[in-house]
């Protein structure tokens, strides 16, 4: 990555900044004129119990260090560390923190819309500050808007439903989405104190964070307190739907790796050792596969708290007002970073070792899929077909077909399709558009395009705060008219080094492309250990 700037003017004193928040003083750093607040405990909780708000203090309390994100059992590099740059930070159970970018403090008038970013990682790992590409200060800046970014409850803490070991834990198996419902309560009562609009929210969130922005319409607790919402990379094609009878009878296995009855599992249930409790889900997650059923880390459909999955259990009367935008990227996991059939870069193989490979993964189909791929991307290496994703991109056509078919408010489709200089030529990783909807593009070695990058960063990032103000992206500068998605029909923003829109472009080539179960990708030898991750898939990936 590179360094934002060689120096920087930092101002933090006993005076100034300061905010009164609803439980009392803050004071945090000012940063090249950005006011930034970081590590703000926005709730306090049990384990595998409900949050609640964290209890007012008496003066001033510091908010200029991130705070403890939350335990995972991962602990070695990710395999996308260099081309998707990472922090790692100290972990701890009690991580429910946020941290604040704004233009302006303690103005109540200024009104101004408010983004709030929810990270990946599946529901089983990442944090707030965990990419490089995550840091809001640019994003408040070239928007002037005021940014928000947390951390939550994941994996065996936010989503181990032992709602049948006594009442206090009966929305166990939400709770990591109820500390987001909590964040965003605690933004509906102090935003406006950091310059924001606590009636112009958005909600945002890149694959697993996606997957809890379409979970939080779903949630009645969090009705009122977001207005937008954006889903990139997050949305699958059938959808999953983690039943209540599934997530018991894991959590029952769970106890029983950890060599516990009901009774001795409910007295010592927040004494367990963290990662004793997260072995003993591996052990579970073993057992229920010999039985041929899956649970991993996701909100529980109870038909309470959380009422399903979307696209299964159908769309909330109460959020169908909500203006969206969703959309993938072209490679996500099958990108040629991670999957190598042949040696070298893609953009220097021959016609005849292409039309090899093109046989080897396709067979018969092959001729028909490349001629697709050929009338979607005309300007692409047709050896890129070999990597084109289908496990988002699917799962936003059909998130999409469905909520325009249920009469639901507009919603923006789009696609990050631009090739990065990695290996002399990758296809758009997952993760890659992040930086340029955060304005942070031109900081990442890995993806960094000298021109290129500057300038499709200010078009993506004017497009979200374009819909992040009003609704709708097209008040953007620089940006072709982008209309929202039609029944029967996808009008598909494309951002590459030409942004443009395009109706029905990839339809036959999706519909051509074998269905691929999970993520539809295997590991080169520039991917990860091979080794078994809490929750599946790579870290961070998900």
């Amino acid at each position: 990555m590179f360094p934002k700037k060689l120096t920087k003017q930092v101002i933090c004193d006993y005076d100034n900044p300061i905010v009164e928040t609803k439980a009392g003083k803050l004071r945090g750093v000012i940063v090249d004129g950005t006011y930034i607040f970081r590590g703000i405990k926005y709730a306090d909780a049990e384990r595998f119990q409900m949050p609640k708000p964290v209890a007012s203090w008496d003066g001033i309390k510091d908010a200029i260090m991130f705070g403890p994100v939350c335990m995972e059992i991962q602990t070695d590099i990710a395999h996308d560390a260099y081309n998707v740059p990472h922090f790692y930070f100290p972990q701890d159970e009690n991580c429910q923190y946020l941290n604040v970018w704004t233009q302006s403090i303690n103005d109540t008038n200024r009104k101004k819309p408010v983004m709030v970013w929810i990270h990946g990682g599946g529901f089983a790992t990442g944090s707030s500050v965990e990419l490089y590409a995550y840091d809001g200060e640019e994003l408040s800046v070239f928007g002037d808007v005021v940014v928000v970014s947390l951390n939550h409850r994941l994996n065996v803490l936010g989503f181990l439903d032992v709602s049948g070991y006594g009442d206090e834990y009966k929305y166990s198996g939400n709770v990591g989405m109820a500390d987001i419902v909590e964040a965003l309560k605690w933004i509906k009562e102090n935003i406006s104190k950091f310059g924001g609009d606590p009636d112009n929210v958005t909600i945002m969130g890149q694959s697993g964070g996606g997957g809890k922005v379409a979970a939080l319409l779903q949630i009645p607790a969090a009705d009122g307190l977001f207005h937008k919402a954006v889903i990139q990379s997050g949305v699958t094609a059938g959808g999953r739907l983690v039943k209540q009878e599934d997530a018991k009878e894991y959590a029952d296995l769970v106890v029983e790796a950890l060599g516990l009855t009901k009774e001795t599992f409910k007295d010592n249930i927040a004494s367990i050792p963290y990662f004793k409790l997260a072995r003993a889900t591996q052990e579970a997650s073993a057992k229920l596969a010999e039985k041929g059923k899956s649970v991993g880390w996701a909100p529980v459909y109870d038909d309470d708290y959380y009422k399903g999955t979307a696209t299964i259990t159908g769309f909330r009367e109460e959020t169908k007002k909500i203006p969206m935008m969703v959309g993938s990227l072209l490679g996500e996991f099958s990108n040629n970073f991670i999957f190598e059939p042949a040696p070298g870069s893609k953009n220097s193989w021959s016609e005849e070792l292409k039309q090899k490979l093109f046989k080897e993964k396709f067979g018969d189909k092959a001729d028909e899929i490349v001629a697709a791929f050929k009338k979607a991307y005309p300007d692409k290496n047709t050896a890129d077909v070999l990597f084109v994703d289908q496990t988002f991109r699917k799962g936003v056509l059909e998130y999409v077909a469905k909520r325009v078919e249920a009469g639901c408010a507009d919603i923006y489709e789009w696609m990050f399709n631009l090739e990065c200089p990695l290996n002399d030529g990758t296809l758009a990783w997952h993760n890659a558009e992040e930086a340029y909807m955060f304005h942070n593009a031109e900081y990442l070695e890995a993806s960094y395009i000298p021109g290129v990058s500057e300038w499709l960063q200010d078009v993506m990032t004017g497009a979200w705060v374009s819909f992040a103000r009003y609704g709708d992206p097209n008040k953007a500068r620089n940006l072709p008219l982008w209309t929202p998605a039609k029944p029967g029909r996808h009008d598909v923003m494309i951002f590459d080094r030409k942004v443009g829109m395009v109706t029905d472009h990839d339809k036959e080539l999706m519909e051509a492309l074998p269905t691929v179960n999970g993520f539809g990708f295997k590991l080169g030898n520039r991917g990860g250990d091979g080794k078994p991750r809490l929750g599946g898939g790579p870290r961070q990936s998900t």
